[in-house]
């Protein structure tokens, strides 16, 4: 094998690779001997096939395996012989002439062809000492589980059609409403058979207060308007009009919360509700600490570490996460202009998130190679296992209760953190 460097600019790595036909046909020669003994065919014995037989028969096909396999291995060899690793799997381009093509397969001509990549580039670790991380300590309080209790009674609440009912703070109203803004009807401002809990918040600021007081078969107009930091920057801080038709009014029906309560949920008494709650809390605590420390480390690392990066890589990276958005962004029916951006701003954005991605992964790749770092199959069973935590099958108790409360303990993790973190440094 014969390797020549023909181009070498940043990163990019251009080389002809030539592997004499004397080394294909040994290789070819060794593939027949190899099939020969397992190969059958109608009118001779099992391994008593002739080798020049089966070169007519089979000649090209397994030739054009060896071809296959000899480029695989060259390339490697290659990069191995000049120390180097490819960020990405090299390109391969061999010699389009179909009369050359033939005298390869023949065994009659030499292979070559060229091979592009990208080099994974010499990366200087910093001191991972100098490193400190802040991990924030929370305590789940009787607070806590008292609020987490009241919401998983709130999301068993029962509601009862009420007749007559005139609607208050609590009541749940089904409604058909159309919104307009100086007598225009805007996208996305009408609705039928809607439902909304007065006091809720699950409409903009005005809304349900416009409701108060409302009985089945009543029509409201009701003002309303929309926050300055509205996701709609068209109607974002304007003032809407809601033609609204009351068509049924509910009031709620909360359970008691008692022994009969906890055994909803698979429990035995309030005390198992309550320390189902709790630890629920905690890993919600514990997942919450663990991505601030992750986010910590990474962004230390980050600008910590500044090194040409294969284009290749980052380009790779660029179009999943971009795919991904304007795939969510046709599902949705959105629009950069919808949110106000600009689609030349935000590919700007998310290449510079492309790039801390590569450079990230090339900094931790790094690391765990130098430090010989392996992930057991134990510790891979443990993180499955975690991962499969939070999608609890339906016999465990905490699915039960979490799809009432995972959203809240989330919640309760982030503002608790913020409200009594103490730090902790950490290093390495």
């Amino acid at each position: 094998m014969q390797v020549i460097e023909t181009s070498s600019t940043g990163l990019k790595r251009e080389l002809k690779v030539t592997i004499p036909a004397s080394e294909l046909n040994n290789r070819f020669n060794d593939k027949l001997n190899e099939v020969k003994d397992t190969v059958n065919l109608k009118g001779f014995r099992p391994g008593k096939v002739p080798v020049a037989h089966l070169k007519r028969m089979y000649g090209r096909s397994l030739m054009a395996e060896v071809l296959q396999t000899t480029v695989t291995e060259t390339t490697q060899k290659a990069l191995d012989s000049r120390k180097e690793r490819a960020a990405l799997t090299p390109d391969i381009k061999f010699n389009e002439d179909q009369a050359e093509i033939e005298k390869v397969l023949s065994g009659q001509s030499d292979l070559a062809f060229d091979m592009t990549y990208e080099i994974v580039p010499a990366i200087t670790v910093a001191d991972l000492a100098a490193i400190s991380i802040e991990r924030p300590v929370t305590e789940v309080t009787e607070a806590d589980i008292e609020k987490s209790m009241n919401n998983l009674v709130d999301g068993s609440t029962a509601y009862k059609v009420a007749e007559g009912r005139e609607a208050e703070k609590g009541d749940r109203l089904t409604i058909d409403f159309v919104g307009s803004i100086d007598g225009v009807e805007f996208e996305g401002g009408k609705g039928a058979d809607a439902q909304v809990v007065l006091g809720g918040g699950g409409f903009i600021p005005g809304f349900e207060d416009g409701l108060v007081g409302a009985k089945a078969g009543d029509e409201r107009v009701i003002a309303a308007t929309f926050p300055a930091d509205y996701s709609e920057p068209k109607l974002a801080g304007k003032t809407a009009s809601f033609a609204t038709k009351i068509k049924d009014v509910a009031e709620p029906e909360k359970p008691v919360v008692d022994e009969e309560f906890a055994k909803r949920f698979g429990l035995d008494s309030l005390a198992d509700l309550r320390d189902a709650l709790k630890s629920r809390m905690q890993r919600e605590y514990g997942d919450a600490a663990r991505q601030h420390m992750k986010r910590s480390l990474l962004d230390a690392l980050d600008a910590r570490h500044s090194f040409e990066l294969p284009v290749t890589l980052v380009e790779s990276e660029f179009t999943g996460i971009w795919n991904k958005l304007t795939a969510d962004m046709a599902k949705s029916g959105g629009s950069f202009e919808s949110m106000g951006k600009t689609e030349e701003a935000e590919k700007s954005d998310y290449r510079k998130l492309a790039e801390r991605r590569v450079r990230l992964g090339l900094v931790l790749s790094e690391i765990g190679e130098k430090n010989d770092i392996k992930v057991t199959d134990d510790e891979l069973a443990r993180a499955l296992s975690a991962q499969a935590s939070r999608f609890p099958g339906r016999n465990s108790t905490s699915t039960a209760i979490s799809a009432r409360t995972r959203a809240s303990c989330s919640a309760s993790a982030r503002r608790s953190m913020r409200r009594r973190s103490s730090r902790t440094c950490w290093s390495r």
